[in-house]
């Protein structure tokens, strides 16, 4: 269980702006203890940054009847590819220069329904991602490495 064909890799990182705001698609960004720096949701607790699987991305859009679905429209930190993040719940993890830990599911919220239309929560459920607390501060960039430390 503990072995991974691979690290895996930061496909794309998103700051919230403001409630109901843009999310605002960046290349790098500094991880702090209370989570992105320039997210209005940092707080230092086991929510402070979210991630999605990039490779749930089509899941979600096939469920929708679409093409594609933008990770801007889904609200999440950072989309990794390459590693499961299922299966990293509970292991410290290397993001870059930081270390993170994921906790919990990151649920859908009904916003869903309202920014991909009808059937939006539930194309999300089950592929919606999942939330970390932030046990060192360090950086993130577009490409950096994600992998176990244990």
């Amino acid at each position: 269980m503990a072995t991974h064909a691979g690290a895996g890799r930061i496909d794309w990182i998103g700051l919230r702006t403001e409630r109901r705001g843009e999310v605002r698609e960046v290349t790098a960004t500094d991880v702090e203890l209370t989570g992105l720096v320039g997210d209005r949701h940092s707080r230092a607790n086991r929510r402070s940054v979210t991630l999605i699987q990039t490779e749930h991305l089509p899941v979600i859009a096939s469920l929708l009847g679409r093409d594609i679905v933008q990770p801007s429209v889904l609200r999440r930190n950072i989309c990794v590819s390459g590693i499961n993040l299922i299966a990293l719940r509970g292991v410290p993890l290397r993001l870059g220069t930081a270390v993170i830990e994921i906790t919990t599911i990151c649920a859908p919220c009904s916003r869903m329904e309202e920014v991909l239309g009808p059937g939006g929560y539930n194309a999300m459920r089950g592929h919606g991602g999942w939330t970390a607390k932030v046990l060192e501060p360090g950086h993130i960039s577009f490409g950096a490495e994600v992998a176990p430390l244990a």
